[in-house]
């Protein structure tokens, strides 16, 4: 491969790194980001486990987020930058996992790095503060060390990855199950030693895990699952750009000089960790079936074996020149898209809307304020904590206050002439859960008006006592 496309491909992963860089800050948290501020930005690292018992994940992450926190800050900021080293640190050992697959070849290392730093799945976690970029970084060096035969770090990785997510713990134990049918029990054997701990958690935590409350939002495999992995692997119009790849094959057999089309070895995908990969997911989907965990995007943990793969094969494709030719029109069209809407989720506008939440806003309004109330005031208290660390409000003299503390404040015999009510989260669900407080306050003598009208996922009422008079 020629020096000049080499700089060319290193110039697009810089660029698409630094563009997810500079984005850090540019939506506010979205509510599981704060409940990730709720379990490690705290003093205690017992106090820490103890909450994680009532979690649907193992303890890992937040455990490595509260030192990171007491190293560098406790901030939106700091949240999002660990995430965004793991997606650098986990490109780079994907890279170097397809050149031992491939042989070293610098095509299958420009190949590689683009569809580890450039492409929609990575990039959409490269900056969200949970535990999805570590977890890749973890699974990657799993396979990097399970390809090279040292047992020892791929069981203290391996148990790594477990205890960072659960979908770490089903393709670890997915491939002692596999190396053991192989035979390779020294593997198989360090693998399944990496898992105890988390296994040990899952008895720790099970009075939850196993309730109808763990998951409760994930529903039952159906085609929308399939069409929405597509579009976190693929991005923007995901069917139409895999017909653009299935059209260019066809291209590039009839006159690209595309030799015929052979099942990649087994060795190779062996090697690579994806046999694993691919059985986790049937187990996965077949238990989703009678208890619903397949959700889009704990599917990331398949990007250490896929990227590897994709790339010795893509490098290996002998083409002629319009074949090539071919080939990089299809590819520019593709980085196009995943530089303009793959990043349409991490840059959300004016609103910073995230996964359909707008608590920076309503922290930001509020500053200042007291009697604020709302149905999800613990998220509401985090955001305020998160706005105060980054300097953007000062420290709220008194927290926000949920369904009970408003009752109690309306019963009180001095009663508030003004309060306030808001949340955040997609309009349908928002309104239904703020309409109850709304109720209340009514029936209490006030009267409430909209004060965020321009706000998409939020809402903010201020309500005053009817005895005061019309508002100004």
């Amino acid at each position: 491969m020629k020096r000049n496309w080499l700089l060319l491909v290193a110039a697009l992963c810089l660029a698409f790194g630094l563009r997810v860089l500079s984005l850090i800050d540019a939506t506010a948290l979205w509510s599981d980001e704060l409940y990730s501020v709720g379990k490690s930005f705290q003093p205690s690292f017992i106090s820490l486990l103890a909450m994680l018992r009532e979690d649907t994940h193992p303890p890992a992450y937040y455990g490595l987020l509260w030192l990171w926190g007491h190293l560098v800050g406790q901030s939106p900021v700091s949240l999002r930058l660990l995430s965004w080293l793991a997606y650098l640190a986990g490109g780079l050992v994907m890279v170097r996992q397809a050149m031992a697959l491939g042989g070293v070849r610098l095509r299958v290392a420009a190949i590689a790095a683009l569809l580890a730093f450039c492409s929609p799945y990575p990039i959409r976690f490269a900056i969200e503060g949970k535990s999805y970029a570590v977890l890749v970084l973890l699974v990657a060096l799993a396979w990097w060390w399970r390809r090279s035969a040292h047992p020892i770090a791929y069981g203290a990785v391996a148990g790594l990855a477990s205890l960072t997510h659960f979908y770490g713990l089903f393709v670890v134990l997915a491939a002692a199950a596999w190396d053991g049918w192989q035979r390779r029990w020294t593997i198989a054997v360090a693998a399944l030693i990496g898992a105890l701990p988390a296994l040990a958690w899952m008895a720790y935590a099970a009075g939850y895990l196993f309730s109808t409350r763990a998951g409760s939002w994930i529903g039952a495999p159906d085609y929308a699952l399939f069409e929405e992995i597509l579009a976190r692997g693929l991005g923007l119009w995901p069917l139409p750009k895999l017909v653009l790849i299935l059209l260019l094959l066809v291209v590039l057999r009839r006159w690209g000089g595309l030799g015929p089309l052979r099942w990649p070895e087994r060795d190779l995908l062996d090697r690579s960790g994806l046999i694993p990969s691919l059985l986790m997911v049937v187990g996965v989907v077949v238990v989703s079936f009678v208890k619903p965990m397949a959700f889009s995007r704990y599917f990331v943990v398949l990007l250490p074996s896929v990227v590897p793969v994709l790339a010795v094969l893509i490098s290996r494709l002998e083409l002629n020149r319009f074949g090539r030719s071919c080939g990089l029109i299809v590819l520019v069209l593709l980085m196009a898209s995943w530089w303009g809407p793959g990043f349409s989720e991490l840059d959300a506008g004016v609103g910073g809307v995230r996964e359909q939440d707008q608590f920076r806003l309503i922290s930001q309004r509020t500053s200042g304020l007291e009697e604020r109330y709302s149905p999800r005031p613990r998220l509401f208290n985090l955001s305020d904590r998160m706005e105060a660390a980054m300097g953007r409000v000062p420290l709220p003299s008194s927290p926000w206050g949920g369904r009970d503390a408003l009752e109690q404040q309306l019963e009180a015999r001095d009663q508030p002439k003004q309060l306030w009510l808001a949340s955040s989260g997609p309009p349908p669900a928002m309104d239904r859960k703020l309409k109850p407080l709304q109720e209340l306050v009514e029936q209490a003598g006030f009267r409430c008006e909209p004060r965020a009208n321009d706000l998409t996922h939020a809402r903010l009422l201020r309500c005053r006592s009817e005895s005061t008079g019309r508002s100004e």
